[in-house]
């Protein structure tokens, strides 16, 4: 039998990871993918609106991106939005499309991407890590039979070793990835 708030600290801990894996999608390896940028915000009709809401992405090939906006008078916003956004991407208005090359990956880039990808990485764990304090603390408060609440304790810090080895092996993948020419 699982404790209700076993069950909810490991479903917060998923969603961590899970996040941690997204913001893992944004960071390209020199192989275009729409992730990368469908998260920029842009201003359409008065307000702030992610990318992704406003205009199609896609990758006509392995070195570049092409945005293909809903409304054409959004292409100036959506330009606007890549550069803001500080990517290191150079949009490129092409009449009633955005083409968005990706540069050239060199020595140094790649390094900035891995440190980028630790200091995700390090995020996620902490919200993990948050997320067992939390857990702990309900589990103090529920006042529960001593062995009871060792078993519990015992239980979330299995589903935060596990949440955290996750994120780890993760990060060891991405930055293989990154670092391979």
């Amino acid at each position: 039998m699982s404790h209700p708030i076993l069950t909810e600290a490991a479903a917060r801990m998923k969603k961590a990871v899970d996040h941690t894996l997204h913001e893992f999608s944004a960071i390209h390896t020199g192989k275009a993918t729409p992730a990368m940028i469908e998260s920029v915000t842009v201003e359409a009709y008065g307000s702030m609106v992610p990318l992704k809401q406003c205009a199609a992405i896609s990758t006509p090939d392995a070195r570049l991106i092409q945005i293909q906006p809903w409304d054409v008078s959004l292409v100036k916003a959506i330009t606007k939005g890549i550069i803001d956004a500080n990517l290191g991407f150079n949009p490129i208005p092409d009449g009633k499309t955005i083409r968005v090359p990706l540069p050239e990956m060199s020595r140094e880039r790649r390094q900035e991407f891995v440190k980028n990808a630790h200091r995700l990485a390090e995020e996620g764990r902490v919200h993990v890590r948050n997320v067992r304090r939390d857990s702990l603390e309900q589990g103090k408060k529920a006042k529960l039979p001593e062995d009871e609440q060792k078993r519990l304790e015992k239980d979330i810090q299995t589903a935060t070793d596990k949440a955290i080895a996750d994120i780890n092996s993760h990060l060891a993948h991405k930055e293989k990835e990154l670092l391979t020419v």
